[in-house]
């Protein structure tokens, strides 16, 4: 057993290439092998998002604050919640993030394939996070 206290893992900011605005990323744990799965909480301040993105073993978002908004390619923007649970399927491209007014955090968990858990895309334009 391994208990990692939560002032042993600082807090980063999310990547200009990754992200839009100002976002907090607190590490939560890492895949050690011969586990695959990582979790982080990600707070997102108002109109702040990811890029567009993809995840080898899809994603699971669970919405701990606030209130954000989801999109996968070619789908509508979709509102999320305090309680709500996303499921990203493999391979799915979507980005995710606050609402333009109010700040938004969430558990991601996703697994790494072959090291990789990510695969970051273009950016996320202004019209786009606006649904046009």
């Amino acid at each position: 057993m391994d208990i990692k206290r939560s002032d042993s893992r600082p807090s980063g900011k999310g990547l200009p290439e990754n992200f839009t605005g100002t976002v907090r990323i607190d590490p939560l744990f890492q895949a050690n092998d011969p586990a695959r799965a990582s979790g982080a909480r990600v707070t997102f301040e108002p109109g702040s998002r990811t890029a567009w993105h993809s995840h080898p073993a899809g994603q699971t978002l669970i919405v701990a604050s606030g209130f954000g908004r989801v999109r996968c390619w070619g789908g509508p923007i979709q509102e999320i919640r305090p309680g709500d649970v996303v499921s990203i399927a493999p391979g799915e491209k979507h980005w995710h993030g606050a609402s333009p007014d109010t700040a938004m955090s969430h558990i991601a968990i996703q697994e790494q394939v072959g090291g990789q858990a990510s695969e970051w895309m273009d950016q996320v334009s202004d019209g786009e996070y606006q649904g046009h």
